[in-house]
């Protein structure tokens, strides 16, 4: 299994961890965790897509289409960046590649 991480900003922030409480509908919440899991157990890799720059989405069909951005370091891993809807999709991912450039350099 990958170890999972949250990227954390030079101000102590968690972006992901933000925008994943601000989620009010609690069973979403509850199914983005369990998809997370599954992916770091190595499953679930349909609905993963490389997106550049070391960055990749993990789609859920799911309410308003949530998606997961995270980075992967050593293949062993996990890194979650940032995550969001289908309507705000590009800002995510420029984002996502931001804090991912942001971690990158600091390891």
């Amino acid at each position: 299994m990958k170890e999972i991480k949250v990227y954390q900003g030079k101000d102590g922030g968690q972006p992901f961890t933000d925008w994943l409480v601000s989620i009010k509908d609690l069973t979403a919440r509850a199914k983005i965790r369990a998809f997370i899991d599954r992916v770091a157990l190595g499953g679930s890799k349909k609905n993963v897509e490389p997106l550049g720059d070391g960055v990749f989405e993990l789609k859920l069909d799911y309410g308003p289409g949530y998606r997961i951005y995270f980075g992967e370091k050593r293949n062993q891993i996990i890194i979650l960046l940032y995550g969001g809807t289908k309507r705000r999709q590009q800002k995510d991912i420029d984002l996502a590649k931001e804090y991912w450039r942001a971690y990158s350099a600091k390891t």
